[in-house]
């Protein structure tokens, strides 16, 4: 069974109001206008669709879950704050609502190190 086109640009429809959706997200957690991190199902609510449904988009159309590019983003984002030596890492925690500990377990299960490390090996690499 084929499928119909409209189908297929829905798909990219969706996964393009996400990523959007998500760029704008990120500036305001940067910025400290965020006062919450967005899961799945406040961006599916964003583009007006089912959770279930969002995520098995989201994955079909870009080979990713919606998780994976949320997670990537905070990272990239916990990077950039931990790059600057007047914030403190409790600070770049409490930005992303996180508390220090749990904080400090997310990055390093995704980046490999520590936040500390991470700054460490940055100001190194400055030099």
């Amino acid at each position: 069974m084929k499928l119909p086109q409209k189908f297929f640009g829905r798909r990219q429809e969706i996964a393009a109001d996400f990523l959007t959706a998500l760029d704008k997200h990120a500036d305001d957690i940067r910025s400290g206008r965020a006062v919450e991190i967005f899961e799945v199902r406040d961006f599916a609510e964003l583009v007006h669709v089912h959770p279930t449904h969002f995520s098995n988009t989201i994955k079909s159309a870009t080979g990713h879950s919606p998780c994976y590019f949320i997670e990537e983003r905070l990272i990239e984002i916990s990077k950039s704050m931990l790059q600057n030596r007047d914030m403190k890492i409790s600070e770049v925690a409490r930005t992303l609502t996180y508390d220090p500990s749990n904080f400090t377990k997310f990055f390093k299960h995704f980046s490999g190190q520590t936040p500390k490390q991470y700054r460490e090996d940055y100001f190194k690499s400055l030099t």
